[in-house]
């Protein structure tokens, strides 16, 4: 793991419990599930890290725009007897 997700064929560099899962499987050929990997991580004092600061990328005005157009959408709500 500590050579990242890229080493092991991944497109980014996020280690998620569902390709830690995957990794541990090809391994060592063993099954745990999503839940039995967090514990098993969590017992041997692995831990989960945020980015301390966003990406420099980011456009904070773009964010803003797509969830006040985007997000929301067209939706269809249907309630029963009106």
């Amino acid at each position: 793991m500590e050579r990242g997700p890229l080493a092991h064929g991944w497109a980014d560099q996020r280690w998620t419990l569902a390709r830690v899962k995957k990794l541990i499987g090809r391994l060592f050929r063993i099954s745990y599930t999503v839940e039995g990997t967090w514990r098993l991580l969590k017992r041997h004092s692995w831990s989960w890290r945020q980015p301390a600061r966003r990406a420099i990328e980011r456009d904070d005005d773009a964010v803003e725009l797509w969830k006040k157009e985007v997000w929301p959408g067209p939706r269809r709500v249907t309630i029963m007897g009106i």
